[in-house]
């Protein structure tokens, strides 16, 4: 499998979209074609008051259109977070980006519990989807636990991709 990152475009208060210019670093900003192209989606945010940010939200709302078409039906999603603390709301953020891809009938990976870094894991990491605490570690940088549950998640996705696209 080969990732396609993307990230999607800020909004303001009034939530619309600012469709500032593709920035000049990073990857591009997401668009419906990215999700009708690729095999399966890995979606990420921080949390925000155990939820996904607005723009990502306001993303994937607007993706009514492939949820009509069935456009997304039958794809493999995993989801991922990054809170600053701990308790700081990673399962309940990672529940709510659940919700609309199941919307969509793809199907949810997670992380089961023969993943060691589930039980040893002092930060991030739950059997939702990866997730990462940014003040446990001195720059935020992941944990060892949390690379490595990360990785996991993103094999499985990548692992039923592939199953899923031999039966086609």
């Amino acid at each position: 499998m080969q990732a396609r990152l993307r990230t999607v475009a800020p909004i303001t208060a009034t939530t619309q979209r600012l469709d500032p210019p593709v920035p000049d670093m990073g990857p591009p900003y997401a668009t419906h074609d990215d999700l009708t192209e690729c095999c399966a989606l890995i979606l990420g945010s921080p949390t925000r008051f155990g939820n996904m940010a607005a723009p990502v939200k306001f993303f994937l709302d607007g993706t009514s259109a492939l949820w009509m078409s069935g456009a997304l039906v039958g794809k493999p999603a995993g989801v991922f977070t990054s809170t600053q603390t701990l308790h700081g709301g990673q399962e309940s953020t990672l529940l709510s980006m659940m919700v609309p891809l199941l919307h969509h009938g793809m199907y949810l990976v997670g992380l089961p519990y023969t993943e060691a870094g589930l039980t040893d894991t002092r930060s991030g990491g739950t059997p939702y989807g990866a997730s990462h605490v940014a003040a446990l570690t001195p720059h935020g940088e992941l944990s060892e636990h949390e690379s490595v549950l990360a990785r996991a998640l993103g094999s499985r996705v990548a692992a039923l991709a592939a199953r899923l696209a031999l039966r086609a």
